[in-house]
């Protein structure tokens, strides 16, 4: 296993008492498509967790893969104008949360920051999250990636 999956997998143990399925695809799932073709999955079944600046301040919107956020809903979620929500650059990001884009997990980042979570995914009885890198994903209860993320679900979809 890739170590920062290895390192994801080992946080979740100690942080949640919980052990992901990691599973790694060596043609990677950089994208959600990639993601679901990999897995066999549908696409709506990929919990994208996308980093923006809200405001200045970093927030993780865990969206469906067949979903793209809308930053005006984004903001409305933190009452903030469509203006002052943009994408982190890979740097902030890294430096936050601990991990690199195209694999950072929806939960077990360096820094507490807000999450919310697609209200989509919570129709589903599993999706599939990044697990540390572009080629790890795990399998897991969007109830349980909720709680574990702390996250608030929320209409962000365009």
């Amino acid at each position: 296993m890739h170590p920062r999956a290895a390192t994801f997998a080992e946080r979740a143990r100690e942080e949640y008492d919980f052990d992901p399925d990691v599973e790694e695809f060596s043609d990677g799932t950089k994208t959600a498509a990639d993601a679901a073709d990999a897995v066999g999955c549908d696409v709506a079944q990929i919990a994208s967790s996308l980093v923006f600046e809200v405001d200045g301040s970093l927030v993780v919107s865990v969206t469906s893969g067949a979903n793209r956020v809308s930053e005006p809903a984004l903001g409305a979620v933190f009452d903030v104008p469509a203006a002052e929500v943009t994408m982190a650059s890979p740097e902030r990001i890294k430096e936050a949360l601990g991990w690199s884009i195209g694999g950072v997990p929806p939960f077990c980042h360096e820094e507490s920051v807000p999450v919310v979570v697609d209200e989509t995914l919570l129709e589903f009885d599993t999706v599939w999250a990044a697990a540390g890198t572009p080629e790890a994903v795990f399998p897991i209860d969007p109830e349980t990636l909720r709680r574990y993320a702390d996250a608030e679900p929320a209409s962000v979809a365009e």
